[in-house]
């Protein structure tokens, strides 16, 4: 009863930290007049401070430490970040750019290329839902790119900065509090640097914004950290074939925000690419689903 309960508990915490995740859009459009740069500047320079303050309280800097004294780790945590830095700014871009619809696919795009990885990388076998999966989703850039007459390099961008981010992570064996610390720490330099450097023109934050945007952009380092908490909390107690389904909700919101509130063009072809795209997501998550079906019945026999 209570395992039952804790469960329920972290399906909720999920549900609502995969919403602000999405909702998220929302916030940085409000900072569409500010360079992108100089927002991921201010997004990690924040964060940072935040982890600071967290880790002083709960007296949690033995893990970042252990990180900085082990320079294996410290190397992949140093990628890591770099990695998430051009996903930061790649999302950002796409934002205040008027192409909201791009993150939606990108995000979409990404549990695929987290296959890729694991053939091309991991040598791992790959079956036939994932084949079919991967057919489609190079038919939908395919598809796309005509649609937009261009490649949809953003999008790109987005899956493969977070799917190399993804498998990086799992090199270092470190709680989401100790990661977030460490790869905001390790970009601190680099982000004070962008933000001094960009401070001087006319439309910077410190030189434009009025109160309530500079608020906003002070805020940036709490709108990343709250959620990576509450996924912190919620991981431990959801089942991955539960919260992996989970994880759709993200793009699925910006792909309505982009559509639905900003208007953004959607013709035939650009929603049948989409849709080639969905079809694959449909076919890993079922594979998946099937899989650890089995897997829990055959010990039972």
């Amino acid at each position: 009863m209570q395992q039952h309960h804790e469960q329920a508990k972290g399906v909720a915490v999920a549900f609502v930290t995969y919403g602000l995740w999405g909702l998220l859009t929302l916030y940085w459009k409000q900072l569409e007049d500010f360079d992108p740069f100089e927002l991921i500047g201010w997004r990690v320079a924040t964060a940072a401070a935040v982890m600071v303050l967290l880790l002083t309280l709960t007296r949690g800097w033995g893990g970042v430490v252990a990180v900085a004294r082990d320079r294996r780790q410290l190397a992949v945590v140093t990628i890591a970040a770099l990695f998430l830095t051009v996903n930061w700014t790649a999302y950002v871009w796409a934002v205040v750019h008027d192409d909201v619809l791009e993150t939606a696919l990108g995000y979409f795009i990404a549990p695929l290329g987290t296959v890729t990885v694991g053939v091309l990388v991991l040598h791992e076998p790959l079956r036939a839902a994932q084949k079919a999966a991967l057919a489609l989703a190079g038919a939908a850039v395919v598809v796309l790119a005509v649609s937009y007459g261009r490649v949809p390099w953003l999008a790109l961008v987005i899956a493969a900065s977070w799917t190399t981010y993804g498998y990086l992570k799992k090199q270092v064996p470190l709680t989401p509090v100790h990661s977030m610390a460490a790869e905001s720490l390790v970009l601190l330099v680099p982000a004070a640097v962008a933000i001094a450097a960009l401070a001087g023109r006319a439309d910077s934050i410190p030189r434009s914004a009025d109160g309530p945007h500079l608020t906003l952009a002070l805020l940036t380092g709490v709108a990343t950290v709250v959620p990576l908490m509450m996924f912190a909390y919620a991981a431990p107690r959801v089942p991955l074939t539960i919260i992996g389904p989970m994880q759709y909700l993200v793009p699925s919101i910006n792909f309505t925000i982009g559509w639905v509130i900003y208007d953004e063009p959607m013709p035939g072809a650009r929603l049948a690419g989409f849709a080639l795209v969905w079809g694959g997501l449909v076919l890993l998550t079922v594979e998946a689903a099937l899989r650890s079906h089995r897997a829990r019945i055959l010990p039972a026999r």
